[in-house]
């Protein structure tokens, strides 16, 4: 008889598995969590009690032959190690973003994936949000017209973030590493691979001071070796270019902007570190007498919410079914290789050519 869900292992145990946890058991009825486990099993315990899962060691999940994919949910410098423990025990893999901290070491496991046969996914996933394919069909269906540039701007207190999680301390917890991702896998999504890069990077304080008066270490300094600011021009491969811009030395409150230019119109994207929210368009007009006006677009495909896990289920879907995933390996690895194309690029004051590329994922269709 055909398998109709896939038998899931969680490993990592942190804030954000909660939600991931939550929306498999609940939101996807094509994933089965078996266990969860942590680098601490006294951690999985905890977090299996309360899902009614198992809790075990890393070791006894990836022996586990009935566990079909491994999510995981650590920081980013243990990826590599544990995907490529997972690909070995003949596990499928999904992993929290970035896949690794390196193009070389996520290239080695894009080669091992292929080698097993096995599918590697990785996060962000929420291009597959409601706003996003909402986006990406008006995109597809020419309401913008001839795409011409896009812009892009965000920003975080990194003072703030840093204090409050460790891991942003740690390789591959810069603002581009661990949140321009969003926003290039979103634009990877709607307008294809990167062809090249000229960026300006640079950590505005490499030495910060814990701003948390509630935290044992308020008043300390610690050391932040990561990138705090990156502006940039890209150059996709079908010739679209456009601004990069991300500054973490601001305010907490995010507020993007992602905007795609088009001959027919203007389309005022969400944040890319949501699923949902509502996009806005501007259609052209020559008639002088008519005002131009914003039109509020409606999201016509699903998850508005926090739907963390909809990649593992999209890529048990196609595991299923045996197609290509869209939260790929492949644009995954090329979304890395742009980021790290950007560092070199501001190391040698240069446009940099992105040596990956990758196929823009299909659309989501509708139901």
């Amino acid at each position: 008889m055909e398998k109709d869900k896939l038998r899931v292992g969680v490993i990592g145990c942190g804030a954000i598995s909660d939600i991931y946890l939550k929306n498999m058991i609940n939101m996807f009825d094509n994933l089965e969590v078996a266990a969860c486990a942590a680098a601490h099993v006294e951690n999985a315990v905890q977090k299996a009690k309360q899902y009614n899962i198992k809790g075990c060691t890393v070791e006894e999940l990836l022996a586990d032959e009935t566990i079909d994919m491994a999510v995981i949910l650590t920081p980013a410098p243990t990826h590599y190690e544990l995907i490529k423990r997972a690909l070995e025990a003949g596990k499928h893999v999904y992993t929290e973003k970035t896949m690794t901290i390196a193009p070389d070491t996520a290239g080695e496991l894009v080669k091992l994936a292929d080698e097993k046969g096995l599918y590697l996914g990785s996060a962000p996933d929420t291009f597959l949000g409601a706003s996003w394919q909402t986006a990406r069909k008006m995109i597809d269906e020419g309401r913008l017209g001839e795409i011409t540039s896009f812009q892009i701007s965000a920003n975080r207190d990194l003072d703030f973030l840093t204090s409050l999680f460790g891991f942003l301390r740690m390789s591959g917890g810069g603002i581009c590493y661990d949140y321009g991702v969003y926003y290039l896998t979103t634009l990877v999504s709607l307008l294809g691979p990167v062809k090249r890069v000229s960026a300006a990077v640079r950590n505005r304080k490499p030495v910060r001071v814990n701003v948390l008066p509630q935290s044992p270490e308020y008043g300390k300094e610690f050391s932040y070796p990561n990138e705090s600011q990156v502006f940039a021009v890209i150059e996709m491969e079908n010739g679209i270019m456009g601004n990069f811009a991300l500054n973490g030395e601001s305010v907490l409150a995010d507020q993007a902007m992602f905007t795609v230019y088009g001959t027919k119109g203007i389309l005022k994207l969400t944040d890319p570190n949501q699923f949902g929210g509502k996009n806005v368009f501007m259609a052209n007009s020559y008639d002088m007498s008519k005002e131009f006006v914003w039109e509020e677009i409606d999201n016509v495909f699903p998850h508005e919410d926090n739907s963390r896990g909809i990649g593992p289920s999209e890529m048990a879907d196609a595991i299923l079914c045996g197609r290509k995933n869209r939260a790929a390996k492949e644009m995954a690895y090329h979304v890395l290789d742009v980021i790290d194309t950007m560092m070199k690029s501001s190391d040698s004051g240069r446009f940099e050519e992105v040596a990956s590329g990758c196929e823009r994922p299909a659309a989501l269709e509708l139901t």
